[in-house]
């Protein structure tokens, strides 16, 4: 299955981002704590490398809390301040991204009073790919409910909106946007496991097997637990798999025929919800080890 979406919004926001640059001061990048690597939006680090930024790991209630713990050692080494959030149900965001954000222009700021420069507001730019929770983390950081526009799928934040922290904090929102070609196909399927791309855009099933691939790997015991599976039922395809999971679930069609379709929603919906349990599909090791085969 080729993953390639790139909407008219998205061409928008990019020039928008461009055109704003030298407005803002620091960016926050909210990312999925599930898969931190392929989240990561390469083309912000072309735009924004002169620029102090904040890697925001949200949605760490539904990440494995091992794995996100070296995620943020990882980014910290390469130079981002690093913040793990829960936007959904955590306390405590605004003060987590102001304070990164702050401690990152520190430098800049003292640069600017020992030239007399009149102390301004830091502007803050907060960004990410669509469905990373990137307005719900802007609503905490405002402080207010509505602040931003929010929605359970891709492209619901439209415009350029700034808004005020607090007096010496603003931020800028822009709407989530992608990259314009997956290089590793690999990466367009995590960010589809997320709800990143449409899913009316995707083929589910195919999705949903590429989905246990993973898990029966990484996390069997969970997938045994969740769907009541036998430890035979474990053995061969991931294709086999969902056919028994839709059985044990009673998705069955005329015939007894078990209809996977149906069952690959089942599957796509409970990973997202968390339902499954805590997981993390990448981790630091894996993305080094996938980098230094390349070059």
């Amino acid at each position: 299955m080729d993953i390639q979406w790139y909407p008219g919004h998205m061409t928008k926001t990019k020039r928008m981002m461009e055109e704003n640059m030298k407005l803002v001061d620091v960016v926050v990048e909210v990312i999925d704590a599930r898969i931190p690597y392929s989240s990561k939006n390469p083309y912000l680090n072309e735009l924004w490398k002169r620029r102090p930024r904040v890697i925001a790991l949200n949605k760490s209630d539904l990440a494995d809390e091992a794995v996100t713990r070296a995620w943020k050692a990882w980014y910290e080494k390469q130079g981002y301040g690093v913040v793990v959030l829960d936007a959904l149900h955590g306390k405590g965001i605004r003060d987590k991204i102001a304070g990164a954000a702050m401690a990152l222009c520190q430098e800049k700021r003292q640069r600017e009073a020992a030239k007399g420069y009149q102390k301004r507001a830091i502007r803050m730019m907060i960004t990410g790919i669509p469905n990373v929770g990137k307005s719900t983390v802007i609503n905490q950081v405002a402080g207010r409910a509505g602040a931003a526009k929010t929605g359970n799928k891709p492209g619901v934040t439209k415009g350029k909106q700034w808004i005020k922290v607090r007096g010496d904090l603003e931020l800028l929102d822009t709407p989530g946007i992608l990259w314009p070609k997956f290089d590793n196909p690999e990466i367009g399927y995590k960010i589809a496991f997320i709800g990143s791309i449409r899913d009316e855009v995707l083929d589910t099933y195919t999705l949903a097997v590429k989905l246990l691939e993973l898990l029966q790997s990484r996390y069997p015991q969970a997938l045994t637990a969740r769907y009541k599976l036998a430890e035979e039922d474990m053995q061969g395809g991931a294709d086999a798999l969902l056919e028994k999971i839709g059985k044990k679930r009673g998705h069955l069609r005329a015939g007894g025929i078990v209809d996977v379709e149906r069952t690959a929603v089942l599957l796509m919906d409970e990973f997202r919800a968390g339902k499954l349990g805590r997981m993390s599909l990448e981790t630091p090791e894996e993305e080094e080890q996938e980098d230094a085969a390349q070059n």
